[in-house]
């Protein structure tokens, strides 16, 4: 059952109570994210999440690591392009603990001066550790090319200059100004009562300002481009997309299937005409990114430089092929029910659940039930498949990112046709 409350001040708080589950996960979510930075200040978002584990007026870092961890549970966080989560995930019996840990760290967090600029040396190896791994950070170099000149293409890790330059003062001014009430969603799920919840969560709503600071950017331009990153590489990573949809739109169940075709797994086309049937990758993929008011779809390959071209012939290849002609009842059937056999296996996860839950409140306003997803995916067809291809694959929109040593291989704008 799905139970949602929203307090005196704003917070949302939502809940499904699992009463054959042993443990229950909680998160804080926060809905704003890298895209709501200005460029002089990105990766203050990420930079809060790791300070919050650092120490608060009760308990020093250490403490709080020792007391999850007293209690077999987990203590975490995340941060993306539009929220921060941070949540827990205990057995049931200790979900007062791991309130007590959360409000605790969302709250009371000192913001030492020492462990600032600790934590800022651990962010500026993790921004090496990220440009030093090609097949993870082509997709943030992609992403800043399709969404040249706007908050969606700014790393949400920050850069060296921007996290080198943020001090406490500021760090603590962001989160009084973007951590407020209506921005707020407290999200649970596992062997949880909603009434306790809220009791757990009561002397927290009295203390969380109330509005809201989020401040939406301009929805982004889009511009055809290619980009060439020399690096001194084996392989020639390549990142090749284009605008998608956003989290809401009418279609977004015809584009989860049409990736799933494309390149989502072992049985995708990608994969079986690039990597089974001519050997030309050990990865290729396709995936999606949706946010509030836009989308991307991009495929990943990793290739010799021998080989570039061809690859690339064959993405764009595969993408004509959707545009121009239908796929079979047999293809579609099995991405339906890939998808759906996926999201079935998800749901048995607390975490997962507790993330749906903070999800659909963010994007659709209300709780997505099974039915209504399973209902959406059944009602795709073959011809709205299509029309689907037809919007999505448009050369205009089309942005390539290559890292490596291409050899010297020109891939010219006019080249990228669909």
């Amino acid at each position: 059952m799905i139970n949602k409350t929203v307090l005196n001040n704003g917070i949302r708080v939502i809940s499904e109570k699992i009463p054959h589950s042993y443990s229950v996960t909680i998160g804080i979510w926060v809905t704003n994210g890298s895209r709501h930075e200005r460029q002089e200040s990105n990766g203050v978002a990420h930079f809060i999440e790791h300070l919050l584990f650092k120490g608060t007026k009760r308990r020093n870092a250490l403490d709080i690591s020792r007391e999850i961890d007293s209690v077999g549970g987990v203590l975490n966080a995340f941060t993306s392009r539009e929220f921060v989560c941070y949540y827990a995930k205990v057995l049931d019996s200790f979900l007062p603990k791991a309130v007590d840990l959360l409000v605790d760290i969302f709250l009371d967090s000192q913001f030492d001066e020492e462990e600032i600029e600790k934590e800022r040396k651990v962010i500026l190896q993790e921004i090496h550790m990220q440009e030093d791994a090609p097949d993870d950070y082509i997709h943030d170099l992609f992403s800043q090319n399709l969404w040249r000149g706007h908050p969606l293409g700014m790393p949400i890790i920050g850069n060296v200059e921007s996290v080198g330059g943020l001090d406490r003062d500021f760090v603590i001014g962001y989160m009084k100004e973007n951590y407020r009430a209506e921005d707020i969603i407290i999200a649970a799920a596992g062997n949880v009562d909603h009434q306790e919840l809220l009791r757990l969560f009561k002397n927290m709503s009295d203390r969380v300002p109330s509005g809201s600071g989020k401040k939406m950017k301009r929805s982004p331009r889009y511009k055809k481009n290619v980009s060439i990153v020399e690096k001194d590489l084996e392989q020639v990573h390549l990142c090749l997309g284009l605008k998608a949809l956003p989290q809401k739109h009418d279609l977004r169940y015809e584009a989860h299937i049409m990736n799933t075709i494309l390149g989502g797994g072992m049985s995708s086309r990608l994969f079986q005409e690039v990597r089974e049937k001519k050997g030309l990758a050990y990865s290729i993929y396709s995936y999606m990114a949706a946010h509030s008011d836009t989308g991307s779809l991009a495929v990943y390959a990793g290739t010799s430089h021998e080989r570039l071209a061809e690859v690339i012939d064959i993405i764009l290849r595969e993408f004509k092929r959707l545009k121009k002609r239908a796929v079979s009842r047999i293809e579609l059937d099995s991405a339906k029910e890939q998808l759906k056999g996926n999201i079935l296996l998800s749901l048995e996860s607390s975490d997962n659940r507790m993330s749906k839950l903070a999800k659909n409140e963010i994007y659709f306003g209300h709780y997505q039930s099974l039915q209504e997803l399973m209902e959406g995916f059944n009602r795709v067809t073959a011809k709205s498949l299509q029309e689907l291809s037809g919007h999505i694959f448009d050369d205009k929109n089309i942005t390539l990112v290559l890292m490596g040593k291409p050899g010297g291989i020109s891939t010219p704008l006019e080249q990228l046709t669909i």
